[in-house]
C-alpha cells in the first residue's frame, strides 16, 4: 500500500519573514490611527484616570456595545464578573434563556466535528499548494498581530490623551484574557489530537482524548488563535462601528488568521469554529455589557 509522505515545510527567507513584519506593523499603526482620522466626538473626559478627550461615536446609547467604560482600577474586578458569569451560563440556560444561539453554536459545531475527518485529508494533501498563505499567517506572526494591535491602541491612545482609545484596548485585553481562560479549559478536558500529529494518510477519527495533557500545546479543541483573534476584533469592530470599513478589516483578519489554522494542519475545522464562536459571543454578549 503507498502511502504519501509528508514533504518538510521549507524554510522562510529572512526577506519573507521581514516583509510580513512589515505588514503587521503597518496593520497595527493603521488600525490605531484611525480615530485621528476623525475630529474628537467628546471633550473634557480623556483617559482612564486622567481625563482628557474621547473619540466615542456620537449616536451610540447608553445600551449600545461601544457604550462600555473601563478603567485599569475596574480592570480585575470586571474580570472576575466576567468569568463569574461565564461559567454561571448553564444556570441561565435552566432558566430558559438563550437557548436558540446555544443550540446554533452546538449543532454547527457537532456537524463539523463528523466532518472533520472527511476534510482534513484534504489540506494536508494539498499543503504545498497552500505555502504562501502559510507563511503570511505563520503561528508567530499571527498571535503578534492579535496583540500588537490592542497594544497599539493604547500606546496612541495615551499620546493622543484619547479615554476612548485606551478603553477600547482595555476592552480587548479583559476580551482576550477571558476567551483564553475557557478555550484553556475546555482543551484541558477535551484533549484532542491535532491534524498535524496524525501521519499523512492517517485516521482523523478518535481524536478527542488522544492528544496531549497541555492544554497549551497538545490540545486542539476549540482554537485559541481563532478565540483571540474573534475577541479582539469584536471589540474594535464594536467600538469603531462608526467607521465602515473598520468591522471589514477586523473580522476579515479574524478569519483569515482563523482559517490558517485549518491549512497549517494545527486545527479541524470544528476547532476554529468553536473557538471563533466562543470570541465573538463572550465579547459581544458578556464583555461589552454596558454596566
Amino acid at each position: 500500500m503507498h502511502t504519501r509522505t509528508r514533504e518538510p515545510h521549507p524554510r522562510k527567507s529572512m526577506s519573507r519573514i521581514n516583509k510580513e513584519l512589515f505588514l503587521t506593523i503597518v496593520l497595527c499603526i493603521g488600525i490605531s490611527c484611525v480615530p485621528t482620522l476623525a475630529p474628537a466626538q467628546d471633550t473634557g473626559g480623556g483617559l482612564p484616570d486622567n481625563p482628557a478627550q474621547s473619540t466615542r461615536p456620537k449616536k451610540d446609547s447608553s445600551t449600545s456595545p461601544a457604550a462600555r467604560e473601563v478603567t485599569w482600577r475596574s480592570l480585575p474586578k470586571d474580570f472576575l464578573r466576567d468569568q463569574k458569569d461565564i461559567w454561571t451560563f448553564p444556570v441561565q440556560l435552566a432558566h430558559g434563556k438563550h437557548w436558540l444561539p446555544t443550540l446554533s453554536i452546538t449543532g454547527v459545531t457537532a456537524g463539523l466535528i463528523v466532518a472533520d475527518p472527511h476534510m482534513m485529508p484534504y489540506f494536508q494533501d494539498h499543503a504545498r499548494n497552500l505555502d504562501r498563505l502559510n507563511d503570511v499567517f505563520d503561528p508567530s506572526i499571527t498571535t503578534a498581530e492579535i496583540i500588537a494591535i490592542p497594544t497599539s491602541l493604547l500606546l496612541t491612545g495615551y499620546a493622543r490623551q484619547d479615554r476612548y482609545q485606551v478603553s477600547t484596548a482595555i476592552l480587548a485585553g479583559e476580551a482576550y484574557g477571558d476567551s483564553a481562560i475557557v478555550d484553556l479549559a475546555v482543551k484541558a478536558i477535551t484533549r484532542r489530537k491535532r491534524p498535524a500529529d496524525v501521519a499523512a494518510g492517517g485516521d482523523f477519527h478518535n481524536t478527542f482524548f488522544a492528544g496531549g495533557k497541555s492544554p497549551f500545546k497538545g490540545s486542539s479543541f476549540p482554537s485559541g488563535h481563532a478565540a483571540g483573534a474573534f475577541s479582539v476584533a469584536t471589540v474594535i469592530a464594536s467600538r469603531y462601528h462608526n467607521h465602515r470599513w473598520i468591522p471589514w478589516v477586523m473580522y476579515g483578519m479574524a478569519t483569515a488568521i482563523s482559517f490558517s489554522r485549518v491549512t497549517t494542519s494545527a486545527h479541524f475545522p470544528s476547532d476554529v469554529f468553536l473557538g471563533a464562536a466562543l470570541g465573538y459571543t463572550i465579547t459581544r454578549f458578556e464583555v461589552l455589557k454596558p454596566r
